[in-house]
C-alpha cells in the first residue's frame, strides 16, 4: 500500500490506501520508515497520498490494538528529519492524527487548497508522538500548537499557510509540478553542496 517511484535522485513515496482515507497500519509505517532510511542516497524524498486525502492517520482498529503507542512513528519521522537531501510533503488532501508526524518532519509542506490539518489526540485519548509537539510549535508557535493538540482545532489550508504550517498552496493538477520545480536545483547540484546549504538553514 506504499508505492515508491525513483527518478534518478527524486524519490516519490505514495500512501495508496485511498478506499480507507490512506489510514496507516504498522506494516505501512514500517515500509515508509524503511524508505526514509534508504533515502539517504536520494536527493529529494517526496511523501504524498493517493486520492483526495493525504492520510487520516492511524487505522482506528490498529490504533486501538496498540499502533498509537508504537515506536515506528518516531522511527519514521526521525529518519525523515535526518535526511541529508530535501524532504517535501505534497499534501494532496487532509492530513490528520499521527500522519502529521511525517509531515512535520519534512523540510517543506505544499498542499492543495482543500487540505486541512488536525491532530485529535485529546479527543481520542492518545498522546502525540514525542517529537510532534516541538516540531509543530516551532512552525506555528506554542499557543497555536496547543490550539491543535489541546483544543482539537481543525485548520484549513489558508489558515495553515498564514500560520506557517503549510509553505505553499497548489491546485491538485499542478501539485507535483510545483514539487518538481522546487526539486530542480538540488537535483542539479552536487550532493555535498546541497547538504551543506541545507545544514546552514535552521531546522
Amino acid at each position: 500500500m506504499i508505492r515508491l517511484e525513483k527518478d534518478d535522485g527524486l524519490w516519490i513515496a505514495t500512501i495508496d490506501r485511498a478506499n480507507k482515507a490512506n489510514s496507516l497500519t504498522e506494516p505501512m509505517l514500517t515500509e515508509l520508515a524503511e524508505i526514509a532510511e534508504a533515502a539517504q542516497e536520494a536527493r529529494v524524498l517526496v511523501l504524498t497520498g493517493a486520492g483526495s486525502v493525504f492520510s487520516a492517520g492511524a487505522d482506528l482498529e490498529a490504533a486501538r490494538a496498540g499502533l498509537a503507542l508504537s515506536p515506528v512513528w518516531e522511527r519514521l519521522s526521525g529518519a525523515i528529519a535526518a535526511l541529508p537531501g530535501l524532504s517535501i510533503a505534497a499534501l494532496n488532501g487532509t492530513v490528520a492524527g499521527g500522519a502529521m508526524g511525517m509531515v512535520l518532519a519534512c523540510d517543506m509542506r505544499i498542499a492543495v487548497p482543500t487540505a486541512k490539518a488536525f491532530y485529535p489526540v485529546m479527543k481520542l485519548g492518545f498522546l502525540p508522538q514525542p517529537s510532534d509537539p516541538p516540531r509543530l510549535a516551532q512552525l506555528v508557535g506554542p499557543s497555536r500548537a496547543k490550539m491543535i493538540f489541546v483544543g482539537g482545532a481543525k485548520i484549513d489550508a489558508a489558515t495553515a499557510l498564514s500560520w506557517g504550517l503549510f509553505d505553499q498552496l497548489a491546485e491538485p493538477d499542478s501539485l507535483m509540478d510545483e514539487v518538481r520545480a522546487l526539486s530542480a536545483d538540488i537535483l542539479n547540484a552536487t550532493p555535498d553542496h546541497a547538504t551543506t546549504i541545507k545544514r546552514m538553514c535552521p531546522s
